[in-house]
This record gives C-alpha cells, sequence and structure tokens, in this order.
C-alpha cells in the first residue's frame, strides 16, 4: 500500500521535472539559470536507485531480525511508486519523440 506522503513526494518530484524554471527552458534552447534538463533526469534516476537501495537494506534488516514489518512495506511501496512513476515519465517522452517524428519536415 502506498502511503500518501510517497505519492506526494512522487508528484513533487515530477511537478520539478515539468518546471519550465527549473531547466527545461535550457532543453529547447532558452537561456535558464536552473540545471539541464539532462541533469534533472539523472537526479530522477538516482533518486530511484536510491529508493531501491533503501528497501534492500530495510529487507535485510528484516531478515536478520533488526527491522519492523511496517518500515520494509514502507519502503517496498517508495520503492515501487518511483518506478512506476519513472516508467510512467519513459514512456511519455517515447511518446514525445515518436509525434516528433511523424512531424512533417
Amino acid at each position: 500500500m502506498t502511503t500518501p506522503a510517497a505519492a506526494a513526494s512522487a508528484y513533487a518530484s515530477l511537478a520539478r521535472l515539468a518546471d519550465p524554471s527549473a531547466g527545461l527552458g535550457r532543453a529547447i534552447g532558452e537561456a535558464a539559470n536552473g540545471p539541464s534538463f539532462g541533469s534533472l533526469l539523472k537526479d530522477a534516476i538516482g533518486a530511484v536507485v536510491d529508493a531501491g537501495r533503501k528497501s534492500d537494506v530495510q529487507q535485510q534488516a528484516m531478515a536478520s531480525g533488526k527491522a519492523n514489518i511496517v518500515d520494509v512495506v514502507t519502503a517496498v511501496s517508495e520503492t515501487e511508486l518511483a518506478v512506476e512513476t519513472m516508467v510512467s515519465v519513459r514512456d511519455r517522452m517515447i511518446q514525445a519523440y515518436e509525434e516528433i517524428m511523424r512531424m512533417p519536415i
């Protein structure tokens, strides 16, 4: 079960990716003071990897009897939500690419 806090965090991450003042302007050629689109994407992927590592650590701690089951389930659901969000972003990027490729020159 996904917690409301985890869902809000995922939506906030996506909002930062879509924020034009956060560096997407540079991806389309506009000058911007924020980070580039590539660095935002790299940070988002890093956050997914970190969530996976946190989940692995919690699972190992549970196997050794040092963690609470609620913490393990929370970590696993946060990782699942992060992966699902990243897959959704990937799918939208692929759709955008395909749409651009269908445009006449």
